[in-house]
């Protein structure tokens, strides 16, 4: 009120009453000077208020009933204007709560008086209202005639006036109330309210209320009078009322002041007394109404229900059953019962709408309905009500199905076009939907022709109301079709919701209550836990009340929900609404299965999987013609043993199926016996919707095996994950359920799957998986108490595994080896470790799987066993033989899938778990893993089980010490019993220690893989056998080495020997399957090769590394004899690759580093002899911190032997002994070998190059062991042997890998190694003794027969060869190899070796130079024919290096003849040469003519420089032929085939000059000792000068005739030559002894002198420049003339 008394406020107000005051007087001046008059005084009294008094407010209200006079006078001028502005000022004081209650009150006189003279009627109502709002001034009288002047003006004929008149009346009455409420407030501190009023008391007298209390129950009172249309009390003059308005009032008082009526027992006493009855009489018409009696015509309008006044009586009714039932016990039961009737099918359509709206109010009040329950039901001789209720609500349900609606007569027949309340109306014709199929459907239900639809109405849980709120109509509202259906069925669905979630709330609060008491209690003190048992015990009592209540609710109306719902389940066409008809009948089953009620709980979930349609396990046919409009979703075959046609499934049924899941997941703890049919029902569900199972038991959607009948359409497929995810946590959720409910539905399951199974036989069809994925799905999800399911669980899965049809048993296995290894790797407490009794438990399946015939089972049990191995391997302990046995049982003829399978499990033990498991095992993993590599059915198992033998091997050597330990503790465990039983200790390899037949075991069954049939088999054995030995042989105790070599090897050598030298030789033509076989593979033969190579070169290199170990055995002669034998049967095999690999083991076992003599051994034993890959002193064991030393390194192996017995030194002799047999084992696969065949076919055999090179390869290294005893006889033996491979020819297809091109100059690697042997022994026989260096002109032999091979390839027997440029290398020809590098090389050694031997004894007495320039003579005489340039040349630069040594030495020995042959040999050899009758080739340059001409010139040059000049040690003859050699050689006549510009090049001019002046040089240098001698040289002069005259001669000649033309080329060069010679000529005369000289000569030469003048006409310039040369020296000539002199002679 702050606004109202501020000062401002104050003034304001003082203001405007002073204007109104003035406007007032104005306005009255001329017609009522009373009122302007009293208007005036009326200001001054307000001014003299105002000036007098500082609390204005409260003066002026002493003093309104003054102050308002002169307004009031106004009024009664009845001037509207005058009496408007009076009214405003009125209420401007009203509103400022200056009006006394006097006043007041003679304001509601006046406008009473206004009024009734029906003046500004809005303006008096808002006047009253401003008055009664704005204080509480007006009591009794004056507010009863103020509230019946609001009714009077309510009933004028002015609507607007009518309706606010109505609107004022409300908010008045609503006024009173509020001010009693308010008073209440005031008095509530003061005194102690009395106790609520039991519905029983008597009337108190109105005198004891308060003023305000009693206003209100005066009105109150009259409003029952009014409507009751009997004389009111208090409201004095109302003149008329209507019976809907008052209940208006009735309404909205009850409704808003509740507590008035509770907590006054006056007001209660009204309720009773007078507004029951009232109600009651009032609803008489409605009851006794019978639609079906009454006719149009029929004039009964006094008993007909009347709309209007009925639904609100409804509406009060539902107030007074709300807001006091507590009061109103009986009453309601009577109110009850009526709504109840009203529902009747024989009631107009109208009233049972309103009543359907009104019971809905009540449904959604379950703490009401709880108190109908306990207030009647639970009474006995009380009406039923609640259960009347729901069943009242079913028939209703059903009747309306039944009678077509059709609204009230008057109505009917606007039925189908005026629809009141704008709701949408179906089609006017039901049946037109089934026909239409475009239309798109409307929510609706249908059934037996009946279609309904369903209207949207309300939110769930409220019940808003439409008929209830049509206060403003009259005549009864037509109702759309289905809106009383829809509200129906709303009701039923917040019934079901607010009772169940009212009872498990109150369920769960006494569950959570229960909990913490009991835990409390175990804390607490005495006292308290006394105080504590007591509440319980309360709570306990309440319990039981509770418990009670809650079951008879339940009783009393589960029947008619579930006949209801089922009924609408039915007839739903619309999801939503299915949806929710479904969760009510699951929340009812929910709640059923809680409080323990079976048979309603099984009644409900029935009705479910009725609605699902299983009926017998076949699902209602939905027939095209069918009136369900509900979508199919999926067609399938019904899951039956002889199903017939086809199932439809629509989207209801799977939104049974969905509500199922929900009920199974979240209610399972309470189904019980149920999960039969709830699981049946499911079961058929999946099997339809062909979901499959999937790993774990899920169930996913999979292709339907069924065929064309099964559809499912794309609605459903995004479906199907949902629902397979729900189905999957229903079962998850099993772990939550107690044991009993676990075994409820483990039993379920079972008899589902025996049910299948039974379906199943007989056929190969699809059998439904659903029992068995289930039961595995829920064992997994409880394997934290397996132990009481197992046994069930499994003995089941194990008769599935066994069932004849392939998917059933499939899954079955998958079931129980998935529920195996869950169970294994589970996080059990305690651990299986320590629980030895359930590791067996869970493992005991798997070995009884062993006992099924099926082949795929069997793989899963093998799969399983993998699994296990993986997770767990580790921790099995005492499972162990039973995992091997599993696998150890798949026999050979099982199939590859189970055996590759088995094999993988064995891998993995062998990779992870040998470390784990007890010693005693090994030797069945031995055997195992042996059996896998003889398994022929596929070969990659067998070669990788051959690596796992491989591994173990490790295995056992990395763990020696330990397993050796453990198994020597076990064999003597196992001998003590054997002794105490008196049999003897019987196991394989016996005397040897049980670590070393570990061993012995695994060789063994290597040794049986190295003869497999299949080669890759016996290659992989074979390499694994000789690594183990080779890398772990040192483990064994010495002793068993003699059992190694000659159980195990040498017994292997004799088996691959003879089965090679028997295999077939037929092509292979592939290797199984697709696989090409390489050519070098395609015969079993040349297989079989391999593995004799393979097995060869094992043992032998087992006898190079070993030998240290081997020489002390005793027998090893013996042994060395049998490998070498072997060796040659090998190398002397038909077959290259054996052959060849029998050498390269030859070469091993000769590589031997040889013992320690005696005198050499230092103090200790060495291990130098060993060679580095054994010496494994220290070996880091796999996981160990630090490296262990082996107490059985080598070394120390060795010193144990040196320690106990003699130290090892090989007998020198012994020693030679085994060489020497090298030797001859080497002679005679050298010569068995190369010997030529005496026949030649397309088969002949002739062994290869790289065979020949080891061959030869091998002698150095044989050599250096028995050079001592190497005889001439042996050097013999070798030559043949070396001269016999270099004659062995190539296979032309072999040639291009070994032969260089043939214009590259590269020795083989055969021709390297003949030379590197011979090497080998010349430098022996150099170093050697005396009586060894006789083997030199041996060597020389050799040689030299290498190298005439440049010129005369050797043979081999009778072959044809060919020259390896005509070859066909795709034909099998014999190509002779370029031997031209080979005996070029022979050539530089023969020269290096006479080098340094030239003097030696032997090579002078045998003639070894001469038998050296005889080889090369064939060479230099063949000169340009040879097959390569390179020979001669090289031929020339080696003679001339061994005459430079050999001259000397010949001259040396040149008394003693033993050289006499050797000099014709060398003049021929020089003829041949220098006068060679080959012809140079047509292609050869002038370099490289001048190049070989200065070849020609060394030879000349020695001749001059080694051999004239010691012409008296030489014989006389060969000096001769010498001369005329030369002779021959200075006027060397030009070769014809030259062309002309190369003429002068050709001539060998260098060579003429050196001949010439060699010959001149020896012709006179010195004394002519015979004169034989100097007739050579003289005839030689005389030769060439007159040869020069002819030449000169005729060029001349030619040039004077030739005239101009230039004269041929040839001609000129020949001058120019001869021009030069005599030049050369007359210097070298000069140079000579004059004594020398022949008088003659000089004549000669003089003469020649005019016959050059005549040449210098000549006209080429060379001839010219060379004449100038040959005239320059007859300078020397010109003297004066002496005395006379004739003819030349003095």
């Amino acid at each position: 009120m702050s606004s109202t008394n501020s000062p401002e406020a104050v003034k304001k107000l003082l203001e405007n009453m002073q204007s109104d005051l003035r406007a007032l007087s104005l306005e009255c001046k001329k017609k009522f000077p009373p009122v302007k008059e009293a208007a005036e005084s009326g200001i001054i009294k307000v001014k003299t208020i105002a000036a007098r008094n500082t609390e204005i407010l409260a003066a002026l209200k002493e003093n309104s009933s003054e102050v308002v006079q002169p307004f009031l006078m106004g009024c009664g001028t009845k001037e509207p204007k005058i009496t408007q502005l009076c009214l405003a000022a009125i209420q401007r004081l009203m509103s400022h709560e200056v009006v006394s209650e006097t006043a007041a009150g003679n304001i509601i006189n006046m406008l009473w008086q206004l009024m009734e003279n029906s003046l500004e009627e809005l303006k008096l109502l808002q006047t009253v209202l401003v008055l009664l709002t704005t204080n509480t001034v007006v009591h009794d009288e004056a507010l009863s005639k103020a509230i019946v002047l609001c009714f009077r003006l309510h009933f004028t004929k002015d609507n607007i006036t009518n309706n606010t008149a109505a609107a004022t009346v409300r908010q008045v009455v609503t006024v009173v109330f509020e001010r009693m409420v308010a008073e209440d407030e005031q008095h509530r501190d003061i005194i102690e309210q009395p106790a609520l009023v039991q519905a029983n008391s008597n009337r108190r007298s109105v005198s004891t209320l308060k003023p305000c209390a009693k206003d209100a129950y005066m009105l109150f009172q009259d409003l029952c009078q009014l409507v009751n249309a009997d004389a009111p009390y208090w409201l004095v003059g109302m003149t008329e009322m209507t019976r809907t308005f008052g209940l208006e009032l009735l309404e909205s008082v009850l409704n808003d002041f509740p507590q008035v009526f509770l907590q006054h027992q006056e007001f209660s006493f009204l309720l009773k007394e007078r507004v029951c009855p009232l109600v009651i009489k009032l609803f008489s018409p409605n009851i006794k109404f019978r639609q079906g009696s009454n006719t149009s015509s029929s004039p009964a309008p006094v008993e007909k229900p009347y709309f209007p006044i009925c639904m609100r009586l409804l509406r009060v009714v539902s107030v007074l059953i709300k807001q006091f039932y507590s009061l109103l016990v009986t009453e309601c039961e009577i109110f009850l019962s009526l709504l109840v009737k009203f529902l009747d099918a024989d009631k107009p359509q109208w009233l049972r709408a309103v009543a359907v709206e009104s019971i809905h109010r009540l449904c959604v009040q379950p703490q009401l309905l709880r108190s109908f329950c306990q207030s009647y039901d639970m009474k006995q001789h009380s009406t039923k009500v609640f259960r009347d209720i729901v069943n009242a609500l079913g028939s209703f349900i059903q009747s309306l199905f039944l009678v077509p609606p059709t609204g009230n007569p008057a109505t009917a027949n606007q039925a189908g076009n005026n629809n009141a309340g704008g709701t949408v109306s179906a089609p006017a014709n039901p049946g037109m939907l089934g026909i239409g199929g475009g239309v798109t459907l409307l929510p609706a239900f249908e059934y037996r022709g009946t279609w309904i639809p369903i209207l949207t109405i309300t939110v769930q849980g409220s019940a808003k109301a439409t008929y209830l709120e049509m206060l403003d109509k009259v005549e009864p509202p037509t109702i759309p079709e289905g809106y009383a259906m829809s509200v129906a069925f709303h009701c039923l669905l917040d019934l079901v919701r607010g009772i169940t979630s009212m009872i498990e709330g109150e369920l769960g609060e006494t569950e959570t209550e229960c909990q913490p008491t009991s835990e409390a209690a175990s804390s607490t003190t005495q006292s308290s836990e006394q105080q504590e048992l007591q509440s319980t015990a309360d709570e306990m009592d309440k319990e039981i009340v509770n418990k009670a209540v809650w079951e008879e609710m339940v009783n009393a109306c589960w029947c008619g929900l579930l006949a209801a719902l089922s009924l609408l389940l039915d007839a739903s066409t619309d999801e939503a609404a299915t949806e929710n008809i479904l969760k009510a009948e699951l929340t009812m089953a929910a709640l059923c299965g809680r409080l323990g009620l079976v048979t309603s709980r099984d009644a409900f979930i029935t009705a479910i999987c009725k609605a699902y349609s299983i009926q017998g396990q076949s699902v209602m046919m939905i027939s095209p013609s069918s009136e369900s409009h509900q979508q199919v979703v999926a067609v399938g075959q019904p899951l039956a043993v002889q199903p017939q046609g086809t199932v439809m499934l629509t989207s209801k049924n799977i939104q049974c199926m969905r509500t199922l899941l929900n009920l199974a997941h979240c209610h399972g703890a309470v189904l019980g016996t149920s999960w039969q049919l709830v699981l049946a029902t499911l079961q058929h569900l999946v099997w339809i919707l062909g979901l499959k199972p999937s790993s774990g038991g899920a169930l996913k959607p999979g292709r339907a095996v069924e065929g064309p009948s099964t559809v499912l359409t794309t609605a459903v497929m995004t479906d199907l994950p949902v629902i397979s995810n729900i189905l999957s946590r229903l079962f998850e959720s099993s772990q939550y359920l107690d044991d009993v409910s676990l075994h409820h539905l483990i039993n379920a399951l079972c008899s589902l799957s025996l049910e299948a199974m039974d379906m199943a036989y007989g056929n190969n069809k699809e059998p439904s998986l659903f029992a068995v994925a289930k039961l595995l799905e829920t064992g997994l999800v409880n394997m934290h108490r397996i132990e009481i399911l197992w046994r069930p669980l499994t003995g089941h899965l194990l008769e599935v595994c066994q069932h004849p049809n392939s998917r059933m048993r499939e899954w079955g296995a998958e079931a129980l080896t998935s529920l195996i290894k869950a169970g294994l790797t589970f996080n059990h407490d305690p651990p299986l470790s320590q629980n030895q009794r359930l590791q067996l438990l869970l493992l005991n399946p798997l070995k009884e799987m062993s006992s099924i015939n099926h082949p795929d089972i069997r793989l899963k049990q093998l799969e399983c066993v993998l699994q296990i191995l993986q997770s767990q391997g580790d921790s099995l302990g005492p499972g162990w033989p039973l995992v091997l046995g599993v696998m150890g049982a798949i026999r050979n003829d099982q199939g590859e899938s189970l055996i590759r399978t088995a094999f993988q499990c064995l891998q993995l033990v062998v990779t992870d778990f040998l470390p784990t498991m007890p010693c005693s095992c090994l030797q069945i993993v031995v055997d195992v893993a042996g059996s896998f590599g003889l398994h022929n059915q596929e070969l990659n198992i067998s070669l990788t089980s051959i690596g796992l033998l491989w591994n173990i091997s490790d295995y056992f050597f990395q763990r020696g010490e330990i397993i050796e330990k453990e198994l020597n503790k076990e064999e003597a465990a196992q001998q003590k019993q054997a002794e105490e039983k008196g049999v003897v200790l019987n196991r394989p390899f016996h005397p040897a220690p049980p670590f070393d037949c570990l061993w012995l075991c695994l060789y063994a069954k290597l040794g049986e893989l190295c003869v497999d049939p299949r080669p890759a088999v016996r290659k992989s054995a074979g390499q694994t056998l000789f690594s183990t030995i080779g890398a772990h042989g040192t483990l064994l105790q010495h002793s068993t080495w003699h059992t190694v070599i000659w159980k195990v090897l040498f017994h292997l050598l004799d088996r691959v020997r003879e089965s090679s030298t028997t295999a077939d030789k037929e092509k292979i033509e592939s290797g199984g399957g697709n696989i090409l076989i390489h050519h070098s593979r395609d015969t079993a033969e040349k297989q079989w090769a391999e593995t004799w190579v393979l097995t060869l070169a094992g043992v032998a290199r087992i006898f190079n590394t070993r030998r240290y170990l081997l020489q002390p055995l005793g027998d090893f002669s013996r042994a060395w004899d049998v490998l070498l034998d072997h060796i040659q049967s090998a190398a002397l095999s038909k077959n290259n690759e054996v052959s060849l690999a029998a050498l390269k083991s030859f070469q091993e076992i000769l590589q031997i580093v040889s013992p320690v003599r005696d005198s050499d051994k230092p103090e200790t034993p060495p291990a130098v002899n060993v060679p580095v890959s054994v010496l494994l002193g220290s070996i880091s064991g796999p996981g160990l911190s630090r490296p262990f030393v082996r107490t059985d390194s080598i070394g120390e192996r060795l010193g144990r032997y040196s320690s106990s017995e003699p130290p090892i030194v090989t007998d020198e002799l012994e020693d030679l002994n085994l060489w020497w047999a090298a030797w001859n084992t080497w002679y005679r696969i050298g010569s068995e070998s190369t010997k030529p065949p005496i026949t030649f076919d397309k088969l002949t055999f002739i062994p290869s190059q790289p065979f020949l090179t080891a061959l030869i390869q091998i002698f150095p290294a044989l050599y250096q062991h028995i050079k001592t005893g190497f005889s001439m006889d042996d050097l013999q033996k070798l030559g043949v042997i070396l001269h016999s491979a270099v004659s062995v020819p190539i296979s032309s297809d072999a040639s291009p890998f070994i032969l260089p091109s043939y214009t590259e100059a590269v020795l083989t690697s055969l021709q390297e190694a003949v030379l590197t042997a011979l090497d080998v022994l010349q430098k022996a026989i150099c170093i050697g003794s005396e009586n060894m260096q006789i083997m030199y002109p041996a060597i020389f032999d050799q040689l030299l027969a290498f190298v005439e091979f440049s010129c005369k390839p050797p043979q081999y027997g009778q072959l044809e060869t060919k020259h390896i440029a005509n070859a066909k290398y795709n034909q099998a020809e014999w190509v002779a190899l370029n031997y031209v590098p080979f005996a070029e090389r022979s050539l530089e050694v023969v020269v290096d070796l006479y080098q340094k031997t030239a003097c030696h004894k032997a090579v002078v007495n045998e003639k070894v130079l001469q038998n050296i320039i005889k080889t090369l003579r064939f060479p230099l005489s063949l000169k340009y024919s040879c097959p390569s340039e390179s020979t001669w040349k090289l031929a020339v630069s080696s003679l001339l290096k061994v005459l430079s040594i050999g001259l000397p030495v010949a001259r040396q020995h040149a008394s003693s003849g033993k050289f006499d042959s050797m000099w014709p040999e060398l003049a021929n050899t020089f003829e041949d040469f220098l006068f060679t009758k080959s012809i140079p080739p047509d292609n050869l340059s002038i370099q490289e003519f001048q190049r070989n001409e200065c070849i020609d010139v060394e030879v000349v040059q020695l001749i001059s420089t080694e051999i004239l000049p010691y012409a008296n040690f030489i014989p006389k003859e060969f000096v001769g032929q010498i001369m005329t050699m030369l002779n021959k050689g200075s006027i060397h006549s030009q070769s014809s085939s030259f062309t002309e510009a190369e003429i002068d090049i050709r001539l060998r001019e260098e060579f003429s000059k050196m001949c010439f002046e060699t010959l001149l040089q020896f012709s006179f240098s010195n004394k002519v000792t015979t004169p034989q001698e100097g007739y050579i040289s003289r005839m030689a002069l005389s030769v060439l000068l007159k040869r020069s005259q002819d030449v000169l001669h005729r060029y001349i000649e030619d040039e004077r005739l030739s005239g101009k033309c230039p004269l041929p080329r040839q001609q000129v060069t020949e001058i120019i030559f001869v021009l030069k010679a005599v030049s050369t000529l007359i210097d070298s005369l000069k140079k000579t002894q004059p004594e020398n000289v022949d008088e003659n000569t000089w004549a000669q030469v003089i003469a020649l002198y005019p016959t050059l003048v005549e040449c210098i006409t000549c006209s080429s310039s060379e001839v010219c420049s060379a004449l100038k040369e040959a005239l320059v020296p007859f300078k020397d000539f010109m003297q004066p003339p002496a005395s006379k002199v004739q003819n030349g002679e003095s």
